[in-house]
């Protein structure tokens, strides 16, 4: 399944709880939470693009599937990642102690992030 589209964000869960749990300042986590940003990506084989544009913030990383990559969070860390497939539909990687799952599901894509027991879910449209 290809991955290639872009997204617009729709709807989010436990975006708050997960950013104070992230470590981010309550004037950020307020000026983030309701920015509609959307996510844009290519996919060719193995080797990913991703864009994410949030308010006037523009985030572009690359990875290939299985070799490390150095990659930025939206909070504007960066640090290496190894970006797993699972199945054929789930991105899966690790950064600190935060567990990213990126799916597709037709023309849906679902972010969850994981830290602890707090799960941030992001739910966007192909437009």
């Amino acid at each position: 399944m290809s991955f290639s589209g872009k997204y617009q964000l729709q709807s989010q869960e436990n975006a708050e709880p997960f950013m104070r749990a992230a470590g981010l300042a309550e004037d950020l986590i307020q000026k983030v939470k309701d920015i509609k940003e959307v996510t844009e990506i290519v996919q060719n084989g193995k080797h990913f693009k991703y864009t994410i544009t949030a308010g006037e913030k523009v985030i572009q990383n690359e990875f290939t599937l299985g070799e490390e990559s150095e990659v930025e969070t939206t909070t504007g860390e960066k640090g290496k990642v190894v970006v797993n497939m699972e199945g054929d539909n789930k991105l899966v990687t690790t950064f600190k102690n935060i567990k990213s799952v990126t799916e597709v599901n037709g023309d849906t894509l679902i972010s969850t992030l994981i830290l602890g027991d707090i799960v941030f879910k992001r739910i966007s449209k192909k437009i």
